[in-house]
Order: C-alpha cells, then structure tokens, then sequence
C-alpha cells in the first residue's frame, strides 16, 4: 500500500484519487497514520461484508436460541 503525506495528498489530490481506484492509499499526518482512501467500489463492498457477517451472527444466534444453547450473562462474563 503506498503512503502519501498530507502535503502531498492534498497537492496531488486527482492523481490521488486515481491512484486510489487501483488500490488503498494510506494518508499520513505529522508521521502518523491518518486515513486511508480507497475506491467507492472497495467501500460498497467493505459494507456489504458487514452486513453479512452481522446477519450470519443473528442467524447464528436465532439458532443458537432455538436449541436453547445459551450461557447466562455471568457465566459469559466469567470465562472472557
């Protein structure tokens, strides 16, 4: 991933936005890392992942609930 100061996001900011449809790039500020920009495709799909997990979980848990294979609170916190 290549790594871009502030500066020089912000000077070459089309050539940025160019870049960043092939692959993330990394903004860095003040030496530390900042942000990353990477291309409405990548996001749609980052968000997309999320929302499946989320949805394997409910359904995970909506079955889990079901076969009344549960832990109780305490007990869950108990073993963390």
């Amino acid at each position: 991933m290549d790594t871009l100061t502030a500066n020089d996001a912000k000077r070459n900011f089309g050539e940025l936005l160019l870049n960043a449809q092939r692959e993330p790039i990394k903004i860095s500020k003040n030496g530390k890392d900042a942000a990353i920009v990477i291309s409405i495709k990548d996001y749609e799909a980052l968000e997309a992942m999320k929302v499946e997990y989320l949805k394997h979980c409910f359904e995970s848990a909506k079955q889990d609930l079901a076969q009344n294979d549960v832990v109780g609170g305490e007990d869950f916190l108990n073993a963390l």
